[in-house]
């Protein structure tokens, strides 16, 4: 019994051990919007499938002051927030040595910019209601 216990035991910690490698590498997040409830909201999403929450911002010039701050893997950036657009933000975080990785969310579809979001030197756009840690790390890779 000892022995069937053991290799239980030991099974068990492979997988926790081989799922636990997929999660090593914590990518730190900024989560940018004006919205409160839903920085808080997507924080606590994230958060819970497996990525650091650095920081949070609430317009265009805090965002910049944030990733300088605080150098983020990912910026989650609203598109429509004061100060400057998420395209403008995202311009001038496209310049940054690191560049962190930009993905545009709003609560409108992507098809509402037209070309913006296409051309714009972001990793990806998220529509709100689609936010995921699985959706996040596919266009964050």
């Amino acid at each position: 019994m000892a022995r069937r216990c053991d290799r239980l035991w030991l099974s068990t910690m492979r997988m926790t051990v081989g799922y636990a490698s997929l999660w090593t590498v914590h990518l730190t997040v900024l989560i940018v919007d004006d919205h409160p409830e839903f920085r808080a909201a997507a924080r606590a999403l994230l958060e819970a499938e497996g990525f650091v929450v650095v920081g949070e911002a609430a317009d265009g010039p805090e965002a910049l002051a944030e990733v300088a701050r605080l150098s983020p893997d990912v910026v989650l950036l609203d598109i429509q927030i004061p100060g400057l657009d998420g395209f403008a933000v995202a311009e001038q975080l496209a310049a940054r040595v690191p560049r962190p990785a930009v993905v545009l969310v709003s609560g409108r579809d992507a098809r509402t910019y037209g070309d913006r979001v296409g051309l714009a030197a972001v990793a990806g756009f998220l529509p709100k209601r689609d936010l995921s840690g699985a959706s996040l790390a596919s266009l964050v890779g």
